[in-house]
């Protein structure tokens, strides 16, 4: 378990809407186009990857892996309709795997309607591919989560409703999937700032139920792994022997001006903002496809990700 204190460079409202701000300073056009435009756009962006050679990976193998994250379910921005569209778009791929990488709950005020698990979830679980479509949770999807809040611990309402609708859901878990050249295991990380500060319960510190190490023990000495963490801070701990991780959360800092992003909700606001980061192995972040905080985006269009991962691939 991680606890998170006052130094971790939060995503809050204020923040956010300063930088919508500087979107808006540029003229009501920029403006209404970062509102009423780009939030409802939709892209497909692609990484060729080719893993470090300090992580295991068979020979002649390349898996096409479809990302979704930061989904947001409410109304007008994500609505029921649009989740079917992209659930569409992202069969249309044809991936070998589909991952869901948290944050299915809206993460703000500004909303016609909260669109609740019970009916975002049945139009998530019409997702297919061959190796099967794997999710762990984001922080929004526990901190809007009473319940679990209170208890301190799982089940949560997103990650009850994912299953039930043929999701699996990894927390601080790994399995193995059958791929034509053997095994190649999948891990999940649970959320690294799930529980909110409670009078009872450390503070003002967030505290993460993530266990990176004992997620990794769970994956065979030499055996090739992928990991799904919402949060990317944790890349800074991940050993070279993971052949990829894939990340969400930041959004890409929501609003990106030439490359850079004035908001990112990371400790390593620089490091770890958007894309591909290749460090001691491989990490891509998605901006992800919805809102938080405040229904704006700027240079950051929706984005579904498709990672072709494997030895015939360039990075």
């Amino acid at each position: 378990m991680r606890e998170q204190g006052r130094g971790y460079r939060l995503f809050t409202r204020r923040r956010v809407l300063q930088g919508a701000g500087l979107v808006a300073l540029s003229g009501a056009t920029t403006g209404a186009y970062a509102t009423g435009i780009e939030p409802f756009r939709q892209v497909v962006t692609r990484y060729a990857i080719r893993p470090n050679p300090a992580a295991p990976w068979p020979a002649g193998l390349t898996l096409r892996i479809a990302v979704l994250t930061d989904i947001h379910a409410c109304d007008p921005w994500m609505s029921l309709e649009r989740i079917a569209g992209i659930v569409e778009a992202t069969n249309a791929l044809q991936a070998d795997l589909v991952v869901l990488v948290g944050d299915f709950v809206a993460g703000q005020r500004y909303v016609t309607r909260y669109v609740p698990a019970a009916e975002w979830a049945p139009v998530l679980g019409k997702l297919r591919a061959p190796l099967g479509v794997y999710a762990v949770l984001g922080n929004h999807d526990w901190w809007e989560d009473k319940t679990a809040q209170k208890r301190g611990a799982g089940p949560t309402i997103a990650g009850t409703e994912l299953t039930r609708n043929g999701i699996r859901v990894l927390s601080n878990e790994a399995l193995p999937l059958a791929t034509k050249a053997g095994p190649v295991w999948l891990a999940g990380l649970e959320d690294q700032l799930a529980l909110l500060p409670s009078a009872r319960r450390h503070g003002h510190k967030r505290v993460g139920l993530d266990d990176l190490p004992a997620t990794l023990a769970a994956v065979p000495d030499g055996a090739p792994m992928i990991l799904l963490a919402h949060e990317p801070d944790i890349f800074a701990q991940v050993p070279a022997r993971v052949a990829l991780t894939l990340s969400g959360h930041t959004h890409g800092g929501q609003i990106r001006l030439f490359g850079w992003s004035p908001v990112v909700p990371s400790r390593y606001p620089r490091r770890y903002a958007y894309g591909h980061v290749r460090e001691a192995s491989d990490l891509v972040i998605s901006g992800g496809l919805g809102l938080s905080i405040a229904p704006v985006r700027f240079g950051v269009p929706p984005e579904i990700v498709v990672v072709e991962l494997g030895a015939d691939a360039t990075v």
